[in-house]
């Protein structure tokens, strides 16, 4: 068995105090769907996970995915993303961030936004808790192939 490092160490006990703090335990499923997230931050769908998931944990099933997934989400250990009408993706990036969607590759990519948007007003006394914005266009590897 791989030994674990002091950084992999310090992500379980985040990962186990916030599934805590909503009343959840970790379990080797929600580890195992978490670190497929965290590995490739690429916004996977269930799917993506499920079959990720998979090749380590043979024996995961859909409804399991599904169900960690939306742990992962109450817990604030992911976020749900949706791009147009295809299906939700997941990103494990909690911090306030847009994203950039190529419309040749399909890749959804983290993009870096100021905490206030500049020119974004809300009405009087609301409180926004977040935003989501999405960018779509090209990416730079598939407008290279444009060319």
């Amino acid at each position: 068995m791989k030994a674990r490092s002091h950084h992999q160490y310090q992500d379980d006990r985040h990962l186990t105090a916030q599934l805590g703090a909503t009343g959840l335990r970790l379990t080797p499923q929600r580890q195992q769907v978490y670190d497929v997230l965290r590995q490739k931050r690429d916004h996977p769908t269930a799917e993506e996970v499920f079959m990720r998931a998979k090749k380590a944990m043979p024996e995961i099933s859909h409804a399991t995915v599904y169900n960690c997934l939306d742990a992962l989400v109450k817990s604030g250990l992911a976020r749900q993303v949706t791009v147009e009408r295809g299906a939700t993706r997941f990103c494990p990036n909690m911090m306030e961030h847009g994203h950039f969607h190529c419309h040749e590759c399909g890749t959804v990519y983290d993009v870096d936004l100021p905490a206030e948007l500049p020119g974004v007003t809300v009405p009087r006394g609301f409180k926004p808790l977040r935003h989501e914005i999405t960018i779509h266009g090209i990416c730079a590897e598939c407008a290279t192939k444009q060319k």
